[in-house]
């Protein structure tokens, strides 16, 4: 299972927010290449960028940052964050990065998603953020009427490389990953799923590692790699050592 940290860039500055919330944001270094390159360091082999504006905004607002991180990172980067149209998709693969992120557009028009997929497949990767398993846009502003697990399936067969799922209640609190609604969510699609929201130390990762089975590749964290609850290395570690098993 890929352990992926993440690096959230708000006002060029790399911060953390409880449940998505934009006013609740803990600042933890003003240059987030260099935590890119910390991370890279520690042994991620991709790692988890957002422009935090850009998603409010509908529009990159963060690129300056993003290009120093890969100038200066080697690991995969994926993107996301205000990724609304065919030319931001272009401009940030020609940029070098590995995966482009489109959450909102996911909703509002499927069909983009599945153009873009197939323009460029196994490149765009679907996130798919839930409050009370309906979907949540616009920066987590909204939350729609549809089910996550309804949306995941919209996306089966047209070159989708993975699906973020994020529990929002769980997002920035480390209160342990949903593990159930993750479940589900893999059972019901084939496209691998990412994990997200709610890591808090070693015990999660462990206790996600089963869902291997079912198709979860990877779980993203944040918050727990910067306060020091969880050890990226040790992560990893353990992520590769440890056989998962279905029960």
């Amino acid at each position: 299972m890929l352990i992926i940290p993440a690096v959230d860039i708000k006002n060029g500055r790399c911060v953390r927010l409880f449940q998505g919330r934009l006013d609740s944001e803990t600042v933890f270094s003003d240059d987030p290449a260099a935590m890119a390159k910390r991370w890279e360091q520690e042994g991620a082999e991709i790692i988890h960028v957002i422009d935090l504006d850009g998603a409010v905004e509908k529009r990159p607002k963060n690129l300056n940052s993003i290009k120093k991180i890969m100038e200066r990172v080697d690991a995969h980067i994926q993107v996301g964050g205000g990724i609304r149209s065919r030319e931001t998709v272009k401009m940030y693969l020609n940029l070098g990065v590995k995966r482009v992120i489109i959450g909102t557009e996911a909703i509002k028009d499927p069909q983009f998603v599945k153009d873009v997929c197939r323009a460029f497949p196994d490149q765009i990767v679907v996130g798919i953020d839930a409050r009370d398993g309906l979907v949540a846009i616009e920066g987590w502003t909204e939350t729609t009427k549809v089910k996550a697990v309804d949306l995941a399936r919209q996306f089966e067969d047209c070159g989708v490389a993975a699906i973020n799922f994020t529990d929002i209640h769980r997002d920035g609190m480390q209160t342990g990953p949903n593990i159930e609604a993750t479940r589900c969510l893999a059972e019901a699609v084939s496209i691998p799923v990412v994990a997200s929201g709610g890591v808090s130390t070693i015990e999660d990762i462990k206790n996600l590692m089963p869902l291997e089975a079912v198709g979860v590749v990877g779980v993203i964290t944040g918050r727990a790699l910067y306060s020091g609850s969880l050890s990226l290395k040790t992560a990893i570690e353990v992520s590769k050592t440890r056989p998962a098993s279905a029960s």
